[in-house]
């Protein structure tokens, strides 16, 4: 696909989908239809630019929430620097791209049929069918952690909603020289500079509410492995002390009556426990089939379509994908496009462009003031069947008050980009 036809798909189709879109009819004969399932930055996205980019597309989009809350700017809400309000995002303009909406969780795929069953009953066929559900947690491996979470005493808070402010709570209840446990798993996962992040912004919030209290970060990781120089240099400079990171320490064990968190090595007693729990793809990729890689967990997908390369007519997105790229939202966004124009393609009987190309940027807040990015660049290639990153970009040493300003900006942008 080249560039001006790329072009010409994105601007003629935005048109076109603007003056049709309330007057398309769904399920017309001819009209080849894609189903979406999951209504988040990969999910929404593909959902918009299919319709934009050819509105002779039929597209629904299964998503079983009212609004979107956006795990971007969700550890802000926990340490205090904005609000609920502030990251839940509305669906209401996606109908106007002639997106048919469904409210309803997709519990089973039939994919020899090309079948959606949702769980209010609904069977919707599809053409192609578009997985972004995002992750579920593997709460299993961590023995007392549903219990916990059962008691509301043990929260991830790694998807974005009650647990987020939840766990804000539970920090404005706790006593001053009280100590916050936050754990993480080792990679891969979503967004994997978030919980350092999070540990940065919950130490600000203690240094003006609560300056003797303390957090110990159990990592699973044998480092800070995202932005590990400017997290480091952030918090010798602004929270000295108040961090305590301890590498190689994954989280087996949790006992929320206790308050006991027990490691690979260590017990540690905690007044607020976060443990972000190991994570695998999305269970209706499961029912579809496609959680196919070697550890049964994610979804290994061809680079150029995104198609499952063990299940015809099934592509997935964003976080339950099995690569080398991030699982981080601007990923989730960048892929969705690349498998709408793929899609788009192949609906008109053109090849895919072989070579897409992936760019990754993420902020990680330090303080309410200072934020510092990593940003990446993947090209396709077909001979590998990877991405491959391309000479430079990389991350910050140090985070800044230019950079936190870029960083409001980003979150505007990919908001309006998959929402707007």
């Amino acid at each position: 696909m080249t560039i001006n036809r790329r072009s010409f798909l994105k601007y003629s189709g935005a048109s076109l989908a603007a003056t049709l879109a309330p007057q398309l009819a769904f399920a017309m004969a001819g009209k080849p239809h894609v189903v979406v399932v999951g209504a988040g930055f990969g999910g929404a996205t593909c959902a918009k630019y299919l319709r934009m980019w050819d509105p002779n597309i039929q597209v629904t989009l299964i998503e079983p929430n009212a609004q979107f809350y956006s795990c971007p700017m969700s550890n802000w809400v926990i340490g205090g620097m904005r609000t609920m309000d502030d990251i839940v995002k509305s669906y209401a303009n996606l109908p106007g791209y002639g997106i048919k909406m469904v409210q309803d969780t997709a519990v089973g795929v039939d994919a020899n049929k090309r079948v959606v069953t949702t769980g209010k009953g609904q069977k919707i066929s599809y053409d192609r069918l578009v997985l972004a559900p995002g992750i579920e947690f593997m709460t299993d491996q961590i023995e007392g952690f549903a219990e916990g979470e059962a008691a509301g005493k043990v929260l991830h808070a790694w998807k974005a909603g009650p647990q987020t402010l939840a766990l804000r709570k539970q920090l404005e209840a706790m006593p001053d020289g009280g100590v916050f446990v936050i754990a993480s798993p080792p990679p891969p996962g979503r967004c994997v500079s978030g919980p350092y992040e999070r540990a940065s912004l919950v130490a600000q919030y203690f240094k003006r509410n609560k300056p003797k209290s303390k957090i110990i970060m159990l990592d699973g990781h044998f480092d800070v492995v995202s932005k590990g120089p400017m997290f480091k240099a952030a918090w010798k400079k602004l929270y000295p002390g108040m961090i305590d990171h301890r590498p190689y320490n994954l989280v087996t064990k949790v006992d929320h009556k206790s308050m006991i968190v027990t490691s690979e090595f260590e017990d540690v007693k905690a007044d607020v426990i976060n443990i972000v729990p190991k994570q695998r793809a999305g269970a209706i990729c499961a029912s579809a089939g496609v959680r196919t890689d070697t550890a049964g967990v994610w979804c290994p997908v061809n680079g150029v379509t995104y198609e499952a390369p063990n299940v015809p007519f099934v592509h997935i997105l964003g976080d339950s994908v099995a690569s080398n790229m991030p699982k981080s939202a601007h990923v989730s966004n960048n892929q969705a496009k690349i498998c709408a124009a793929a899609l788009v393609e192949m609906f008109n009987g053109r090849e895919p462009n072989p070579y897409p190309v992936i760019g990754s940027t993420s902020y990680s807040a330090t303080s309410d003031e200072t934020s510092g990015p990593i940003a990446v660049v993947m090209r396709y290639d077909p001979d590998k069947e990877a991405y491959i990153r391309q000479p430079g970009g990389g991350a910050a040493d140090l985070s800044d008050e230019l950079n936190f300003a870029y960083n409001l900006s980003w979150f505007e942008n990919i908001w309006a980009d998959t929402f707007g």
